[in-house]
């Protein structure tokens, strides 16, 4: 179990957070256009997993802005944005954004991604929603760079996850 932190408390978060060199964990999730969406579904790209709360804080909205402008057009590269978020409500605000450089997957049929990839948020306010956390996986499926962000109300550190795509 990982310890994170809302505003300075600590927040329990429970399985284990995916590291560089691992194979990235399959998941089903949720799409926009609520079909089952795996991991294979993207097989031969690299995929920036953008882990949410909920797009609807601002944090949230501004990393998935972020990774929609700096990540989203890179050469077969695929930017996931994933969240307990209704797809409707995912779809919703990436249409007000303009953000086409994204797609969003939703864990509200699949809460086991958030323990298979150790962000399952299981005290504080938060709990039932994911942690913050970037993972970035190769075209074969490896772990290149994972960060659980330490304070929830933080940005990822962008650049990190960037270094690691080129």
């Amino acid at each position: 179990m990982s310890k994170v932190t809302l505003g300075g408390n600590p927040i329990d978060v429970a399985g284990r957070f995916p590291q560089a060199g691992d194979q990235a964990p399959a998941f089903k999730l949720t799409g926009a256009d609520l079909a089952d969406v795996g991991l294979d579904a993207f097989a031969g790209k690299r995929k920036v997993l953008n882990i949410v709360p909920s797009l609807d804080t601002p944090v949230c909205a501004t990393s998935t802005r972020k990774f929609n402008a700096d990540a989203g057009s890179l050469a077969d590269t695929v930017v996931l944005v994933v969240s307990a978020d209704l797809p409707f409500a995912a779809k919703r605000f990436c249409e007000t954004e303009g953000l086409q450089n994204v797609k969003t997957l939703s864990t509200f049929r699949n809460p086991a991604f958030a323990q298979d990839y150790g962000v399952a948020i299981t005290s504080g306010p938060l709990a039932g929603v994911t942690a913050r956390a970037v993972v970035v996986v190769d075209a074969n499926d490896k772990v290149v760079y994972s960060q659980l962000v330490p304070e929830i109300k933080d940005e990822p550190d962008y650049a990190a996850a960037l270094a690691a795509l080129k």
